[in-house]
């Protein structure tokens, strides 16, 4: 039977009802959920991402007939060549009484001329070319860098061969040198940071550690040109070089260049780095058990803080989980513990953080610093040390764990972000004695640990109760806050010059 046409319009009108609000449903569902994520996008705390994945290019790696190691990597984009030697020498070799030698030899290789051109004539020549050349001597080794032109590579590689291997140490140059150390050595007292960063290394490994040891007016008016020579002769050898070579080269003519201006270079005793215990402060004399706390006297309006022990080196199997700690205590900068709770909630300071520094051959520093006015100097210390306390006696959060490790992670990129970055970090690991791919070995462990890992750690390397504290600042006050802590002690600074 049919229907009438009045109940078909009507029923037609009903179906365009319904699909007018299931269209009106539907966009505002998909309008609430682009709001959601634009919401998520817009807020930095909401937003995750996956881990890095990152595989750099390799090297080629390479031994000269003379025992000269050599990294080469191509890279095409610009038209330039950076060449880069890393030597086994270091201040670790200074006599006791001319401290300061290998920085200054260090200097003056580079602008003391060599045995085929003066002084003069190496700035000239470098300046027409618009290279630069860079060499520096540090505790533990020295350094050299080439930067040149695609098209000078031939004639800058000859300068720099010339600096490493036959450098004339002018002995004008060489008294330049000094005159400007021992000025710098004159004013280093003006400087409160500076005090307390060199007197807190003596309290960590002792005055005389090359790792603390300072240079003076009269060590370095020792120094003669012949020392300087003698110290060359006797460290800088090419079995105990490193080269690095990246930029806009090709293989073959590389070698052929390289080989030319260090192949006939003779073989030497490379010395191994040796290097005496630390003698850290109190650790001999029944009081290592106990805060250490020392003040250097110095008309400032704030105090200058340090505080920290000796720490692990890095091929520690804990070194991952403290490399995590330290960023959630300190290390992180804003989201670290110290910076919320001593300079957001509390307002105490303006700079506050803390830092694990490792190396290979000696134990490193775990160091907290912080600078603060010097009415609010003992609170400051007290949570500085209830901060510690807190990483023994308690597992760190899920988010700050994983924000940790998203950090470590992530950042793992940053060691391979150019092609001289690439070849700079093998060279580093080479020298220290750690595979290739230590880095790597690195980041799969950072990902695996637990915050019972990290809670285990804190209880095995973190003392509290041993820190060894210093404070550069006035002295009446920091007497009386100080004392509060611990028996102190006054460092009296020997005037320079």
């Amino acid at each position: 039977m049919t229907k009438p046409l009045a109940t078909l319009c009507t029923a037609a009108r009903i179906m365009v009802l319904v699909a007018v609000m299931v269209s009106v449903f539907a966009a505002g569902t998909q309008a609430a959920s682009l709001q959601q994520a634009q919401k998520l996008q817009s807020d930095p705390r909401q937003m995750r991402f996956e881990p890095v994945e990152f595989n750099p290019p390799e090297p080629e790696r390479l031994v000269l007939e003379n025992g000269m190691v050599v990294y080469l990597l191509e890279d095409h984009e610009l038209p330039l060549v950076t060449i880069t030697a890393t030597m086994r020498t270091g201040g670790w070799l200074d006599p006791a009484d001319k401290v300061g030698l290998a920085g200054i030899a260090g200097t003056t290789m580079r602008t003391g001329g060599t045995k085929r051109m003066t002084a003069a004539e190496v700035d000239v020549a470098l300046e027409q070319l618009a290279a630069h050349i860079t060499v520096g001597i540090g505790t533990e080794s020295g350094s050299a860098m080439l930067d040149v032109l695609k098209k000078d590579l031939t004639r800058g590689l000859r300068i720099f061969a010339d600096i490493l291997r036959t450098p004339a140490f002018d002995p004008a140059r060489v008294e330049l040198a000094k005159l400007q150390v021992i000025e710098a050595i004159r004013r280093r007292q003006d400087f409160p940071q500076s005090i307390a960063g060199r007197e807190f290394e003596k309290m960590m490994y002792g005055p005389t550690h090359p790792f603390a040891r300072e240079d003076t007016v009269a060590s370095v008016s020792r120094i003669t040109r012949d020392d300087l020579a003698a110290f060359h002769a006797r460290t800088v050898h090419p079995n105990g070089m490193i080269l690095g070579v990246t930029g806009d080269f090709h293989r073959a003519a590389m070698l052929a260049e390289l080989r030319g201006v260090f192949g006939d270079w003779p073989k030497g005793e490379v010395l191994p780095i040796v290097l005496p215990p630390p003698q850290t402060l109190g650790a001999d004399d029944g009081r290592a058990q106990k805060k250490i706390l020392r003040f250097v006297r110095k008309g400032t309006s704030q105090t200058h803080l340090r505080a920290g022990h000796l720490s692990v080196k890095e091929n520690d199997p804990d070194y991952p989980a403290l490399a995590l700690l330290n960023d959630i205590l300190g290390g992180s900068s804003f989201r670290s513990r110290l910076f919320q709770d001593i300079r957001t909630k509390q307002g105490l300071a303006y700079s506050v953080r803390s830092a694990l520094r490792v190396g290979m051959r000696e134990p490193g520093v775990w160091l907290v610093r912080a600078e603060t006015k010097l009415g609010s100097t003992q609170e400051v210390i007290s949570r500085l040390v209830s901060n510690l306390e807190r990483l023994r006696e308690q597992p760190v959060t899920d988010a700050e764990l994983d924000e940790a490790k998203e950090a470590f992670v992530n950042s793992f990129v940053f060691s391979f972000s150019s092609s001289s970055a690439i070849v700079s970090r093998l060279i580093g690991l080479e020298y220290d004695g750690l595979p290739k791919d230590f880095l790597q070995q690195l980041r799969d462990k950072v990902v695996k640990l637990t915050k019972e890992d990290l809670l285990a750690a804190a209880r095995k390397h973190l003392y509290p109760e041993r820190l060894r504290i210093l404070a550069v600042g006035p002295p009446e006050s920091l007497l009386r806050v100080l004392s509060g802590f611990g028996e102190v002690e006054e460092i009296k600074l020997e005037p320079e010059g």
